[in-house]
């Protein structure tokens, strides 16, 4: 006979064949694939409903909505309790903060990237993201112990699917920055009139010009940027795949500015022994070019004289590049080329400050991993998961001075600073996770180990086309440095379910580190989390209009010692070459000398503990749904440098631990969908 399907939104579907009966009788049950998603957590994955830790999870399809090259610049305003900044400049990294700031030395939060440590600049794709979640507070974060101070960041990108077909996807963009607002000021006749008022007419100290110029229009511009990524996915029995390609160019609204990458990723995630034995091997590079443009030229555009032309073809500005400058007599330096010399304290032309100047930098990052997860075969309640994972940046930053800019119309500069970082890192854990009756208990046990190298030198390059003087004389064995650390690691966890709606979570994790002396080197970091999922007791399991109603207690302490890249070994007494430039003549060569640094035996963890309280809630099957978090932090033994008496410890400042830091702050987060047709869905 025939078959019905019965549908209404919020409720699974329904199959019914029809009979020679005349009445049919049709129970829907509510979805509960809102509650069923997986959340991505520390070392694993929780379904949502199970979920302790105040977490928030950023999607693809809300991520899709935003044109941005840069993964943090697209989760802003996302979600709660996220502050996220940048400087404008094309390219830059932004600044993230978790719930404030709970450090003096370092706020920034940990980013994991498909199991893989890294930073928020690796260049990964917006379009590559399947999911982001931010770990907020401790109970969620202590897992990660040394590095979860100011939070963490998990990002999981999408991959092939198992016997599908080879598909070949393209997403592009092109977008336009339009400046929204100028800052008022005066045009040329009220400026010439506001300093004729001022010193009285024909007293004005500098001759005023026949120009009338908007400096503000000269170093803006219409921002112009484009996006493409290539995709191809697919998967064989056994070997899911996904490769990806993407290029990115993005324009400044100030003249001048610059981003420039091309990314690439590799995803293979194969599974052998019936999904016993599973892969995910990830791979992931960028390579970027970036000009930045010298933004003193935006306060110099609000102080320029507006009577001035931008261009002087004359030949008293020759030494200026053409540019029109400030200028008063420049005999002082005898030097027929150079009749004029820059006025002191004179603004500079703000579009030579742009033209004149070539900042640029060229980065190569390189970030990969390798995990296994292993199901043992005679206990499949049993597995062991391994992860080899890192990553190798290397940069080379170039700044040149035309000889003929403001800054540097005498001397010039041209100067190359070179950097090479590495990290590696290997964890491994065992799981074992079983449901007896009305209790389940998932249980890991592990270690990791990690180490964080950063090396790097210095050149000056050429001569002054003008005066023949070398722009710096410095070679590399004099420039160069290096810095080295190490983590090493041990943790636990224990998540706990009776009947199905009381909850407990428990992590311990200690951590050792290399920035410490050996009776200060290992730091604990455990935390406890409740959890009441209320909609599963009888006075409420009937309630209709209500989806869903969780309480959360958490509390947690985690830590920090980073302390900056020039305190790798601060507890130990350590000589520094040439330091503060110190050189030793004998007769006419200069040698350099050694000179001790200051240091701190007792220098030890900053610790943060946090106690959250919150609750989650749904209603009208997940149709309207959020959470409310309350939050107090405080860390304690804040890491900062000090003044110190002079003579007292080779040198007038110590890395210290210097006293506390304490925040609270209330957060909300509102999901609801208006509308949801078949076609139609309004998430707001």
């Amino acid at each position: 006979g025939a078959t019905l399907e019965f549908s209404f939104i919020g409720f699974t579907k329904q199959k019914v064949k029809v009979g020679t009966n005349n009445v049919i009788n049709i129970t829907l049950e509510p979805e509960n694939e809102m509650l069923d998603e997986v959340v991505v957590i520390g070392y694993g994955s929780v379904k949502k409903k199970d979920l302790l830790g105040s977490i928030s999870t950023v999607k693809e399809d809300a991520l899709a909505e935003r044109v941005s090259g840069n993964v943090v610049e697209a989760m802003r305003g996302l979600t709660s309790g996220v502050k996220i900044t940048s400087s404008g400049q094309p390219g830059s990294s932004a600044t993230i903060n978790i719930r404030g700031l709970g450090s003096l030395t370092n706020n920034n939060p940990l980013f994991i990237i498909d199991g893989a440590y890294g930073g928020s600049d690796l260049g990964v794709n917006v379009e590559d993201i399947e999911s982001i979640q931010v770990l907020k507070d401790a109970s969620s974060a202590a897992i990660y112990g040394s590095r979860a101070s100011n939070g963490v960041i998990i990002i999981t990108t999408k991959k092939g699917k198992a016997g599908s077909k080879p598909q070949v996807n393209y997403e592009g963009n092109v977008s336009a920055g339009i400046l929204q607002k100028t800052i008022d000021v005066m045009d040329a006749n009220e400026f010439k009139g506001y300093v004729s008022k001022l010193y009285g007419e024909g007293n004005a100290p500098s001759p005023f010009g026949e120009a009338n110029t908007d400096w503000q229009k000269e170093i803006f511009q219409t921002a112009v940027s484009t996006d493409h990524n290539v995709t191809v996915s697919g998967g064989l029995k056994n070997m899911p795949y996904r490769v990806s390609f993407g290029y990115t160019n993005q324009n400044g609204i100030l003249m001048t500015s610059n981003f420039e990458r091309y990314t690439a990723s590799v995803n293979l995630t194969p599974s052998f022994f019936k999904d016993h034995l599973k892969f995910n091997i990830n791979a992931k590079m960028m390579w970027a070019n970036q000009r930045y443009a010298d933004d003193g030229a935006i306060g110099a555009a609000l102080t320029m004289d507006p009577t001035q032309p931008v261009y002087d073809s004359s030949d008293m500005y020759k030494n200026f590049g053409g540019f029109y400058q400030p200028t008063s007599d420049g005999s002082s330096y005898n030097d027929p080329e150079w009749p004029l010399t820059l006025e002191s304290n004179s603004t500079a032309n703000p579009v030579s400050l742009l033209k004149l100047k070539k900042h640029t930098s060229r980065n190569t990052s390189f970030i990969s991993n390798v995990e296994v997860d292993y199901k043992f075969h005679f206990l499949p309640d049993l597995h062991i998961h391994a992860n080899v994972g890192g990553d190798y940046s290397e940069g080379k930053e170039k700044n040149v001075n035309s000889p003929y800019a403001p800054g540097s119309y005498y001397y010039g500069w041209n100067g190359t600073d070179y950097g090479y970082k590495y990290n590696l890192s290997v964890n491994a854990y065992a799981q074992y996770s079983k449901e007896i009756g009305d209790h389940y208990v998932d249980v890991i046990l592990g270690g990791e180990e990690q180490h964080f190298h950063y090396t790097g030198y210095k050149v000056g390059q050429g001569t002054n086309p003008l005066t023949g003087e070398a722009y710096n004389p410095n070679l590399r064995s004099q420039t160069a440095w290096g810095h080295h650390s190490t983590l090493v690691s041990y943790f636990a966890r224990v998540n706990y379910t009776l009947l199905s709606r009381y909850l407990l979570t428990a992590t311990f994790r200690q951590d050792g580190s290399s920035r410490f002396s050996k009776d200060n080197r290992w730091s604990s970091f455990p935390s406890v989390a409740l959890g009441w999922k209320l909609k599963e007791e009888n006075f409420l399991k009937n309630v209709e209009v209500l989806s869903d109603l969780k309480l959360r207690l958490g509390w947690g302490i985690t830590g920090q010692q980073n302390l900056g890249d020039d305190y790798d070994f601060p507890y130990m007494a350590l000589y520094r070459v040439n330091a503060a430039g110190g050189y030793y003549p004998f007769g006419d060569t200069y040698y350099g000398t050694m000179r001790p640094k200051a240091y701190n035996e007792d220098l030890k963890w900053e610790e943060t503990t946090t106690y959250n309280a919150g609750f989650d809630f749904a209603f009208l099957n997940g149709r309207i749904s959020g959470s409310m978090d309350y939050y107090y932090r405080k860390t304690d033994d804040l890491i900062n440098t000090v003044k110190i008496a002079a003579g007292t410890n080779f040198n007038t400042q110590l890395i210290s631990n210097i006293g506390s830091l304490k925040n609270t702050g209330l957060e909300f987060t509102i999901n609801a969908k208006p509308i949801v047709t078949k076609d139609f869905v309004w998430d707001l």
